[in-house]
């Protein structure tokens, strides 16, 4: 079992100082890093770099997505290759369980003193120094505000890093934990050079032949229930196996049945039939629907409006099995019929 050693947060005092008494500092994120858990990284092992520390960051290089362009991924070191040395401190990035470490380091992050900084409300506090700030807009308002407590100078490549995870995670700034000091952390970070006409088109206009195949793939896909409140697509092992695609190509999939006019929850399913396994389910929700209240049955956490669990059956008895959970939610939480008329005229 991992080490806990605190449940209530953290003082950046202490962080600082377990940073500055690590002579080799690892930094990790989620598996599958997105673009706030990549860039994070990305950001904090360059920081610490400049500021005189060892300090490296792992993740698998292969699967990165839209964010894979930023400066210093290809000094990502692969997990299996990190599992193999020495290091004084783990630093965990935009991960809210032990379990979503990338499964090489697990047995090496058992060993160290982890500093746990994330924003999911679900967290489970595995770190021997914890820091939760769950109404924050991303991990990147975090690492940004670390950073300058610490001292560390940001410079282009840290900005640019921290700017791709602040915005992914912010929704560009449109999501419901945009706060005025999300605002403040992007205007701080535009002063050093920050891209952002081409990180845009990187990101949400520059797409792959095999990401638009397997969009179509899930367009096809579509089921609409409960009088379009419910949306969901799927994909499939084969599906990837023949585009030659990753998850990390349509980390936007669900963005499919969330554009559905009157949708109230938008899901993406992710498994075989023919697979006993498990099945992976994304989920959003909008107001007052708590995504975390579906996925949390099946032991998955994230956010009041976007999360994410795995389920221990195959595709066609998971899909049984979490239609029957949002239906038991909707009944919660029947639609304000004056509403509902406002958003279909």
């Amino acid at each position: 079992m991992e080490k806990k050693r605190t449940t209530r947060n953290a003082k950046l005092a202490d962080l600082i100082a377990a940073i500055s008494a690590a002579r080799r500092i690892l930094i990790t994120g989620h598996v599958r890093p997105d673009g706030d858990s990549l860039g994070c990284m990305i950001a904090l092992s360059h920081l610490l770099t400049r500021a005189g520390h060892t300090a490296v960051a792992t993740a698998d290089r292969s699967a990165l997505g839209g964010p894979g362009f930023l400066s210093g991924v290809k000094r990502l070191i692969p997990p299996e290759a990190v599992a193999r040395k020495r290091f004084d401190l783990l630093i965990s990035l935009d991960c809210g369980s032990f379990d979503r470490l990338p499964e090489s380091i697990q047995p090496l992050a058992r060993t160290l003193p982890v500093i746990n900084i994330d924003h999911h409300r679900t967290n489970t506090r595995f770190g021997t120094w914890n820091w939760i700030e769950d109404h924050v807009s991303s991990t990147a308002e975090l690492v940004w505000r670390l950073a300058r407590k610490a001292g560390w100078p940001l410079d282009s490549v840290a900005a640019e890093a921290l700017w791709v995870a602040l915005i992914t995670d912010s929704g560009r700034f449109a999501y419901d934990q945009t706060t005025p000091a999300t605002l403040r952390c992007g205007a701080d970070l535009l002063r050093y050079g920050v891209r952002t006409a081409y990180i845009n088109d990187k990101i949400y206009c520059s797409f792959s032949r095999t990401t638009m195949e397997l969009k179509k793939r899930a367009f096809r896909t579509l089921t609409i229930r409960n009088d379009n409140t419910v949306a969901a697509v799927t994909l499939t092992g084969k599906d990837f196996e023949e585009t030659g695609g990753t998850k990390a190509d349509v980390e936007d999939v669900i963005e499919i049945p969330r554009s559905l006019i009157g949708n109230r929850v938008a899901i993406f399913f992710y498994g075989n039939e023919e697979d006993s396994g498990e099945t992976r389910v994304s989920v959003r929700t909008r107001e007052p629907l708590d995504a975390t209240a579906l996925v949390r049955p099946f032991g998955g956490g994230g956010h009041s409006r976007a999360a994410g669990c795995t389920i221990k059956e195959p595709l066609a008895q998971a899909k049984k099995i979490f239609f029957k959970a949002v239906d038991d939610l909707l009944a919660q939480h029947p639609l304000d019929e004056k509403l509902n008329e406002t958003v279909e005229s």
